[in-house]
């Protein structure tokens, strides 16, 4: 039996199908856990008070851990009046679906993480150990790191923040250890008049750079900034509005402007992996007696030589009758700030996570936030660490592609 065409008749009228939109959902109310860090020196915290109350108006939850502020001087109470829960216990802080942490995942973090869990912290990479990553690709975890976490506008706010907290506190370091009851060379940052300036040597002309050469300039010390990248020393100059003396990293006009400085700065890094040491053992050892060092770098291995890893607690030694300033994560020193400038971010971006329906929605509308994701329910989506750690990679658009 033969199927009956159909029929086409001029006295029908013929309408196309609406396009199908990609729908958002409805807003997701968030339930987050703020515990108190233990390691790498850490004082700060990713939400403030402030910030608090504007998540907890929005209908979100927030767990804070018992002292959780304490080091940027935060009370509970204040978390407390802000619509917080304070907890006691470390492990039940762990329960929520969302981690902040202003420290990276640690090893005795790992039994304490939940299944399917999403997790936004800095990453570290110089101290990251790969059972860690093992551990949180079989809890099926979603990560994001502080440090690649981009912007609408293209640029990393934390990292910037950060970086500029660093190089406005450097100057206050340099200042605070030449004086002769830190027994330094007993010199004024900047001199005064009639006597000629401090010269300041600064390696490396990034965000930390540049921020240290305008706060030495404006104390009236002479400022020298060597970089390999020509670019950076241009947009140095263009930044600072007049011109500053600048070279390419050449050996022997470093060691020359070293012998003569009163303070060194290590402001190099590199995007992965160690810094790279451009300061010999031989330079620091030519360098005038009280004079100063400072690497910023020392989280990445250090760009000078003769750096070893100092602490808050004992920041400083003595090599070559240089005085070596050590310390990783500066801006932990200045922990309120720190905290202020982190939440600044990360409270718009839990917003718009909420108003995505999610983190795996917010991941598929932001193309920017996929820079930050290194860990995407399980799967390894950092090409670098996968090659570190002979790990699985696999490539985050596809991933996100597959599941719609």
């Amino acid at each position: 039996m033969s199927s009956k065409r159909p029929i086409i008749t001029t006295s029908f009228s013929y309408e196309t199908l609406e396009e199908t939109l990609d729908i958002k959902p409805q807003g997701l109310p968030l339930e987050i856990g703020l515990p108190k860090e233990t390691a790498f020196q850490e004082n700060r915290i990713s939400l403030t008070p402030e910030a608090v109350r504007v998540m907890v108006m929005n209908g979100h939850k927030v767990i804070v851990e018992h002292k959780a502020g304490e080091g940027s001087n935060y009370t509970d109470a204040d978390y407390v009046n802000a619509g917080a829960n304070i907890v006691y216990n470390h492990e039940a802080v762990f329960k929520a679906p969302l981690l902040l942490k202003s420290a990276p995942v640690v090893v005795e973090d790992l039994p304490l993480l939940q299944m399917h869990q999403t997790i936004i912290s800095p990453i570290h990479h110089s101290a990251l150990k790969g059972e860690i990553l093992e551990k949180m690709m079989e809890k099926k975890i979603t990560a994001l790191s502080f440090e690649n976490l981009k912007d609408e506008h293209g640029s990393y706010p934390i990292v910037r923040s950060m970086s500029e907290i660093a190089g406005g506190a450097l100057m206050l370091i340099a200042g605070q250890y030449l004086s002769s009851f830190n027994k330094g060379k007993g010199v004024l940052l900047g001199g005064v008049s009639g006597i000629p300036p401090t010269k300041v040597i600064i390696i490396g002309a990034g965000t930390v750079g540049e921020v240290a050469t305008r706060n030495a300039m404006a104390l009236g010390a002479s400022v020298k900034v060597f970089d390999n990248n020509v670019y950076r020393l241009k947009q140095l100059q263009n930044n600072l509005g007049h011109r500053v003396w600048t070279s390419v990293l050449e050996p022997g006009i470093l060691s020359k402007q070293l012998k003569t400085c009163e303070v060194a700065i290590g402001a190099l890094s590199s995007d992965y992996g160690r810094a790279p040491v451009v300061v010999t053992e031989e330079m620091v050892a030519s360098m005038r007696p009280g004079s100063i060092v400072i690497d910023v770098a020392i989280d990445r291995g250090g760009c000078f030589e003769t750096s070893e890893l100092t602490t808050h607690e004992k920041p400083v030694f003595v090599k070559h009758n240089v005085i070596h300033y050590c310390v990783p994560n500066i801006p932990s020193g200045f922990a309120r700030t720190a905290s202020q400038a982190i939440s600044n971010v990360l409270m718009p971006l839990l917003l718009e996570i909420s108003d995505e329906g999610g983190m795996e929605e917010m991941v598929w509308h932001s193309i920017n936030l996929r820079e930050g994701i290194y860990l995407f329910k399980g799967a390894l989506t950092d090409f670098y660490l996968s090659q570190k750690f002979n790990l699985k990679y696999s490539d985050l658009n596809l991933l996100i592609a597959s599941r719609r």
